[in-house]
């Protein structure tokens, strides 16, 4: 998936993966990662989900990473927040955006993610990927969990994926099942599933997709 079409969705305001409430799987789910409040947590991905307000109002540090610039800006200014912009010491191209919300951090950086170190991130307690894994084709996958592996340094995880017969609609998202998951994270986490919930989509109704909780911790 290159940079350009994503430039393009936001452009084009065509940002339907972006959701007007709380995802209810992370209201419900999230406390199984048994993180004290003041925890940072990552999202991949993170556009301006309004997942950050929750988890920011709950007691956490957020830290996101976002391709485009506007998703970003447009998340601060949704908020009301104001928020301080810092280049990267080391790469003037690469910059994150950071303010307060309910007494919380949230740092949002502007790149790709592949371009980020751990140092950039700094510690991260747990990720929350809501819209990452399933946002990329398959040939990225194996080095995005590598990458997320490597700057979270292997903090658990709530992930959620989709299952669906792929010859019926064009990702993104994409589907993903079970032996694709254990491929990208089986040799260095523990994968449980806490939950599945299946619907019908498409003007017909005609396409099943089963939506999947999945809890990843260190072997």
């Amino acid at each position: 998936m290159n940079p350009e079409f994503w430039h393009k969705r936001w452009q084009e305001g065509r940002i339907g993966f972006n959701q007007s409430a709380v995802n209810p799987l992370l209201i419900e789910y999230f406390s199984r990662l048994k993180l004290p409040t003041d925890s940072r947590v990552f999202i991949p991905l993170c556009g301006k989900s309004i997942d950050m307000v929750w988890l920011a109002m709950q007691g956490y540090d957020v830290v996101g990473v976002e391709l485009v610039e506007t998703a970003v800006q447009k998340f601060f200014a949704e908020q009301n927040i104001e928020p301080t912009v810092y280049q990267q010491a080391d790469n003037p191209t690469i910059k994150y955006y950071q303010g307060q919300l309910s007494g919380q951090t949230i740092t949002l950086w502007v790149a790709d993610i592949f371009a980020l170190t751990a140092k950039d991130i700094g510690t991260i307690n747990a990720v929350y990927d809501k819209a990452a894994l399933i946002a990329l084709p398959v040939d990225m996958r194996v080095q995005y969990s590598e990458q997320i592996r490597k700057i979270s340094g292997k903090a658990s995880q709530l992930l959620i994926t989709l299952n669906y017969d792929q010859s019926k609609k064009n990702g993104p998202p994409f589907s993903i099942n079970s032996e694709q998951l254990q491929q990208y994270y089986g040799d260095h986490y523990q994968i449980t599933e806490l939950a599945s919930e299946s619907t019908s989509i498409g003007s017909a109704s005609d396409l099943r997709v089963t939506e999947h909780v999945w809890l990843l911790s260190d072997k």
